[in-house]
C-alpha cells in the first residue's frame, strides 16, 4: 500500500533526508586511501546522532553497522570493515537517519585518489541516470516511466543495470510501496500523484547486470568482478513535480564540485 505524506510530513522527510546528506557530506572529506569503512562508519554514526537522529540501518533486518559501505565490485551492502581503501577504489556509501518518526536514505559513490578514466565514466553515467529517472517522477506518469528513462541511459553508454536490487517508496518505513526498479516499460506500472515519496537509486555495472551474494548475508557483487556504482536521492511529488528533498551540495563543496543539476528540481532555491 502505497502511504501518502502531508506537506507538513514532506518537510519533516526533508529534515531526515538533510542529516543524510549533511553525513554524506562530512564523509567526502575523509574517504581517501589509508581510512577504513569501519572508522567512516563510526563518524557517521557520531554524526547522525550528533545532529538529533538515529542511524536508519543499524539493526534494520539485522544490519549490523550505521552505513552500507560497497567498495568497486560490490554493488550494495556492503559491511564495513577494517580493510583499508586503496588509492583508485570507488565506494557506495548507503546511509540512512531516522528523525521526528520519517526516515532519510540516500547514497553516493566516492572516488578514493585517482581512479580510472573508465571507472570515472561510469560514475558520472550512473550519477546522470538519476537525474534522467527524477525527471519523470511527474504526477500522471508511472514507475515504469522512470525505470525506463534509467535503464535506456545506462544501457545506451553500454552498461549492466541491475535488475534484482531497486528503489522503494520511503516515509515512516524505510521500504515502502512503491519499489522503484532501474529498468522497465513505459506506461507500466503505478501511477505517480501528489504526497508520493520515493528513494530512486540507480545500481549500475561497468559488465554484466548479473549479481551474486556473499555468504555474510548482506554483500553484493557484480558477477564479473567489475566495478559498480550507486546514487540515490529521496524525491517527494509536489504540486504534480519532483522535489528533492536531500542533496549532493555538501559533497560537492566538500569534493570542490560546481553544478546546478539539483535547481530544476526545487521548487525553491536550495537554502531558501
Amino acid at each position: 500500500m502505497i502511504v501518502l505524506k502531508t506537506l507538513e510530513e514532506i518537510e519533516l522527510m526533508r529534515e531526515s533526508a538533510l542529516i543524510v546528506s549533511k553525513t554524506l557530506g562530512m564523509l567526502a572529506k575523509e574517504v581517501k586511501p589509508g581510512v577504513t569503512t569501519l572508522a567512516l562508519d563510526t563518524m557517521a554514526e557520531a554524526f547522525i546522532r550528533d545532529h538529533g537522529a538515529v542511524p536508519g540501518f543499524l539493526g534494520l533486518y539485522d544490519f549490523p553497522n550505521s552505513l552500507c559501505m560497497s567498495p568497486n565490485a560490490q554493488v550494495v551492502h556492503g559491511i564495513p570493515n577494517k580493510e583499508p581503501l586503496k588509492e583508485g577504489d570507488v565506494i557506495s556509501i548507503d546511509c540512512g537517519a531516522l528523525k521526528n518518526g520519517f526516515h532519510g536514505d540516500h547514497a553516493y559513490t566516492f572516488e578514493v585518489g585517482e581512479v580510472a578514466p573508465e571507472v570515472k565514466e561510469l560514475l558520472e553515467v550512473t550519477k546522470q541516470s538519476l537525474y534522467v529517472g527524477i525527471a519523470e517522477l511527474k504526477a500522471g506518469n508511472r514507475v515504469g516511466d522512470v525505470g525506463y528513462a534509467i535503464q535506456k541511459y545506462t544501457e545506451d553508454h553500454g552498461y549492466g543495470v541491475v535488475r534484482e536490487l531497486v528503489g522503494h517508496g520511503l516515509g515512516r518505513e524505510m521500504h515502502e510501496d512503491p519499489q522503484m526498479p532501474n529498468y522497465g516499460k513505459r506506461g507500466r506500472g503505478k501511477k505517480f500523484v501528489n504526497g508520493m515519496v520515493v528513494a530512486i537509486e540507480p545500481m549500475t555495472n561497468m559488465g554484466t547486470k548479473d549479481i551474486i551474494q556473499l555468504n555474510d548475508g548482506w554483500t553484493i557483487l557484480t558477477k564479473d568482478g567489475k566495478p559498480s556504482a550507486h546514487f540515490e536521492h529521496d524525491i517527494a511529488i509536489v504540486d504534480g513535480k519532483p522535489e528533492i528533498l536531500s542533496t549532493f551540495k555538501y559533497i560537492n563543496d566538500a569534493l570542490g564540485i560546481v553544478t546546478n543539476v539539483e535547481d530544476q528540481f526545487r521548487a525553491k532555491p536550495y537554502g531558501a
